[in-house]
Order: C-alpha cells, then structure tokens, then sequence
C-alpha cells in the first residue's frame, strides 16, 4: 500500500481489495457532494474510502489531491479547506 501524507492529520493511502475487506469499507455510509468549495473542522478521526470524485484538501502545512481510489484518514482536531473540482461519492467512517 503507498501512503502520502502532508501532515500528520492526514494519511492518503491506496489499499488493495483485501486491505479495504479488512477494514469493511464498503459496509459504511455512503456521502455525496457536488463540486464545491468549504471549509471544515474534525471533532472526530475520520476515515473514508473514495469511490467517485477529485478533491485538493488544503490545511496549514500544504495541500494534497484526493480521489476515486484512495483510503483517506483525516485526524480528530484538523482544520482543512475542501475543494472538490469532480463530483465526490465516498464511503466514510467517524470514530
């Protein structure tokens, strides 16, 4: 599995089929959004899997690109810009 990350609050990972079953990926709820920009807090540890979508999250110490194929965690406490320039569809899990 490759891991980037910009910081330590995010983690972008690209699993393998068995990683993602390991994890139950697919049995968590699904979240859409059109292309839009916003800004976001984590009260939680997020962890999401990308079916669909291009994303640039952008934080204090820099930004990374996001889309379909990547098992992103987003660590409780980060603050980030979302700008999604396709359409996201992804599964997601709060801790």
């Amino acid at each position: 599995m490759t891991t980037i990350s910009i910081d330590e609050r995010i983690k972008v990972e690209r699993p393998d089929k068995d990683q993602l079953d390991a994890v139950k990926a697919t049995t968590w709820p699904i979240w859409t959004k059109e292309p839009s920009t916003f800004d976001w807090h984590y009260d939680s540890k997020e962890t999401c899997y990308f079916l669909e979508g291009v994303v640039t999250v952008r934080t204090d110490k820099g930004e990374v690109a996001i889309g379909t194929g990547d098992l992103v965690t987003f660590e409780k406490g980060l603050s980030c810009q979302w700008h999604i320039t396709q359409a996201v569809r992804k599964h997601y899990r709060f801790e």
